[in-house]
C-alpha cells in the first residue's frame, strides 16, 4: 500500500497488520469486536495484504486461527462446506493526506452549501425524480448526520449525505446527481465539499460503492479519493 492515509483508515482496517504485506495467501484476523452482520470478511487492499476478518464464533466454526494464510480456493471451500456467502465486492476509497491538504486550501461553490430541514421541498423534488435504482444505491437521506446540495438556479441538483460509521470517525457517503445534470461536475463539487466538512469535524470521509458500479467509480476518483481496498462481507440472511 503505497498511498499514505489517515491514522483512522489504517486502525480501522488493519489494526495488528500493517507489515503483513503482499502475499498470495490471505492473513486470518480474529476480531471479537466485529458485529454479528460482519462475522466474515475479506478485504483485498490495493497493493497490500488479503485479510480474511472472523468473529471468534466464526474462526471456531470455520476452524481458522489468528495468524493463519489460506489461499482463494481453500477459504472458498472452507466458506461453502459452512453454508456462507459473502456479497459482491464493494469499493472503499479514501482521501489520503496530501488530498486532504488540497481540499481543506479549496474555496467552496457558492452554489453548493449544507442543507437544512428548510431544504424539505427541494429535497424531495430531487428524490422524487431521480431513478429508483439511483437512489436505493446512494442512500442519501435529508436527516442524516451530515448533507449538502448544489443548486442550479432554485433546483437542487446534487445531494450528498454521510453519517458516522459504526460507531467509528470513518464518516460514510452517498450521493446523487439528477440525470439532466449530469456531467457538469456537480457530483464532484457536492462530495468535496461534504468531505471537507467532515474533515473539519475530524471525521475521515469514507466512499464506498459496488464494484461494478463504473459511474460511482468514476466520481470517486474524479472527487480525489484513492483506492484503498476491495471489501466483501457475508450475506445478511447468513
Amino acid at each position: 500500500m503505497n498511498a499514505v492515509f489517515s491514522s483512522f483508515v489504517t486502525d480501522q482496517w488493519m489494526p495488528t497488520v500493517l507489515d503483513a504485506g503482499v502475499s498470495d495467501l490471505a492473513l486470518v484476523v480474529v476480531d471479537p469486536t466485529l458485529p454479528e452482520r460482519r462475522s466474515v470478511a475479506r478485504l483485498r487492499v490495493e497493493a497490500g495484504p488479503v485479510l480474511v476478518s472472523l468473529t471468534p464464533a466464526r474462526a471456531r466454526e470455520l476452524a481458522l486461527a489468528e495468524g493463519d494464510r489460506i489461499d482463494d480456493a481453500s477459504l472458498g471451500l472452507v466458506l461453502e462446506r459452512a453454508g456462507v456467502t459473502l456479497n459482491g465486492a464493494d469499493h472503499l476509497f479514501y482521501l489520503t493526506l496530501d488530498a486532504q491538504a488540497v481540499l481543506r486550501g479549496e474555496a467552496p461553490s457558492p452554489a453548493t452549501r449544507q442543507l437544512t430541514e428548510a431544504d424539505a421541498p427541494a429535497f424531495e423534488e430531487l428524490t422524487a425524480a431521480a431513478p429508483e435504482a439511483d437512489l436505493d444505491e446512494a442512500f442519501v437521506e435529508l436527516d442524516h448526520w451530515l448533507v449538502f446540495g448544489t443548486f442550479v438556479g432554485d433546483r437542487l441538483a446534487s445531494a450528498v449525505s454521510m453519517y458516522p460509521w459504526d460507531g467509528t470517525r470513518l464518516a460514510d457517503l452517498g450521493g446523487i446527481t439528477l440525470p439532466e445534470f449530469r456531467g457538469r461536475g456537480l457530483g464532484r463539487t457536492t462530495v468535496r465539499a461534504a468531505s471537507s466538512a467532515a474533515l473539519s469535524r475530524g471525521y475521515e470521509p469514507q466512499y464506498r460503492c459496488q464494484e461494478d458500479n463504473v459511474a460511482s467509480v468514476a466520481l470517486a476518483r474524479a472527487a480525489g479519493f484513492t483506492p484503498f481496498g476491495l471489501w466483501e462481507v457475508v450475506t445478511a440472511e447468513e
